[in-house]
């Protein structure tokens, strides 16, 4: 019999609702005078052991000084975030001349707009729909409605329903597989490896990114709605690749350090990487038309190039496995994954084209033309990718065929954002993908979950 204390001791007759805090051998008005002060030495009024790295759920209640000495030194929030900047703005007002009326004053504050941790202003006006941006806004962001974005919320709720964890998928006949020294090639083990170790850094790089980086300079709360929901979806996904890898048994350190190890997944991550520390900068701001297209650029950069380009030779190869019914568990991972990220770009798209609709100025000429060239290193970045997770060719698919896909995804995401086709005539090698994106796929549901599942409080009964 498992030697667990009594949950119920505390309610038996005799015991004190506080059993462990104050003494029972005193009266409850002699307990009160004996509670210590504030200034008390906790850890020898209360317990004889060191709470800091002791406390623990379940074990009953401890003093609330101790409990807090465990929890670290809680995060300083500065009343003004901006007031360094401000005073920077004081000295020199901003004016663009290609922008009619651009001209700020300097006592107009901070530039780059609201981030929602600003001194609180009583009897300050309500927001009004009209008041919101997606950049620059200087609304108060704490405000969620009235809505101006509705299809932010949607996404949001959409992303809400589509709620999955990665244990929920059966990882059996991949550790038996992975196991069985005939059951994969070495070509085909090559290719798991490698897109777990790609994709585990892939996706923290992104967590970082939207955490660290655009999450501060988009001013607008039905979207930073969306952010925090994609932040939490990308932690999801290292988890996943984390569960794969523990389920196959496979070298921890080999996987989450490839990035620093395999020349073709270090590039990808070498890319991204000063995007995200442009925006990181806590002495940039947005609001000046310089700025403004560093972050229109940076949002290129993650959710077109990133997330739209350099995700999908891995998705293709994983999911090629799964259709010949080799490594199904992680496969079915990754179509959920795939769910997720296509979620994403959709939204980061929408977020581009927003911006370029309430800010044209920022739509120059040169700045496509540099979009372009950033799409077609992209393009021949992934292409050298293909080659090395699949030099000889396997499963049906080789590195020339992935070079046509890319050029057809990169079409795609071109026309997307506005920008002219590049690869004229590419085609797509991969039909199947895009039934794959649809996400509508016959399945036992007794063996697996469905994978357009929506939570049961997202569903329509009528």
């Amino acid at each position: 019999m498992l030697n667990w204390d009594d949950p119920l001791a505390a309610a038996k007759p005799g015991a004190s609702r506080l059993a462990g805090i104050l003494p029972t051998s005193e009266s409850p008005d002699d307990r009160l005078d004996t509670l210590p002060s504030p200034r008390a030495d906790y850890r020898t009024r209360f317990q004889s052991h060191d709470t800091r790295a002791h406390a623990r759920p379940g074990q009953g209640l401890v003093a609330n000084l101790n409990l807090m000495e465990s929890a670290g030194a809680a995060p300083v929030v500065a009343p003004d975030p901006f007031a360094a900047a401000a005073n920077q703005q004081a000295e020199l007002s901003i004016e663009d001349p290609l922008i009619p009326g651009s001209h700020q004053e300097p006592d107009q504050g901070a530039a780059g707009g609201a981030t929602g941790l600003e001194s609180l202003e009583l009897g300050a006006g309500r927001v009004r729909v009209d008041d919101k941006k997606i950049i620059n806004c200087r609304a108060d962001l704490n405000q969620l409605v009235p809505f101006k974005y509705d299809w932010a919320w949607q996404k949001y709720l959409d992303a809400c329903a589509n709620h999955w964890m990665p244990q929920e998928i059966n990882m059996n006949a991949d550790i038996a597989l992975w196991r069985d020294p005939n059951g994969l090639t070495d070509d085909e083990r090559t290719i798991v490896k490698r897109n777990l170790g790609f994709f585990s850094t892939a996706d923290s790089l992104v967590a970082n990114n939207l955490v660290l980086a655009v999450y501060r300079h988009i001013s607008n709360p039905e979207c930073r709605q969306y952010l925090l929901r994609q932040a939490f979806e990308e932690a999801l996904h290292t988890h996943a690749y984390q569960y794969v890898v523990e389920s196959l048994g496979l070298d921890e350190g080999e996987i989450f350090n490839m990035y620093r190890e395999v020349p073709s997944v270090a590039r990808k991550a070498e890319w991204a990487l000063p995007y995200t520390q442009h925006l990181a900068d806590p002495h940039f701001n947005t609001g000046t038309r310089e700025n403004d297209q560093t972050l229109l650029r940076e949002l290129v950069a993650f959710y077109v190039i990133f997330e739209g380009i350099f995700f999908y030779v891995g998705f293709v190869q994983v999911l090629s496995m799964g259709r010949r019914n080799k490594m199904t568990g992680t496969a079915e991972q990754f179509q959920y994954i795939l769910r997720d990220e296509s979620m994403h770009m959709n939204f980061g798209i929408d977020v581009i084209n927003q911006i370029k609709i309430e800010n044209p100025h920022l739509w120059t000429p040169e700045f496509r033309e540099e979009l372009v060239t950033m799409i077609r290193d992209a393009v021949a970045m992934e292409s050298r990718y293909a080659h090395d997770t699949m030099p000889r060719g396997v499963l049906g698919l080789n590195a020339p065929m992935f070079e046509e896909y890319l050029q057809f995804i990169a079409n795609r995401r071109c026309a997307q954002i506005g920008l002219p086709e590049q690869y004229p005539g590419a085609s797509n090698p991969f039909p199947w993908m895009s039934e794959v994106l649809d996400l509508k796929k016959e399945k036992n549901f007794f063996e697996t979950r469905v994978t357009e599942y929506q939570t049961g409080g997202a569903l329509n009964w009528d």
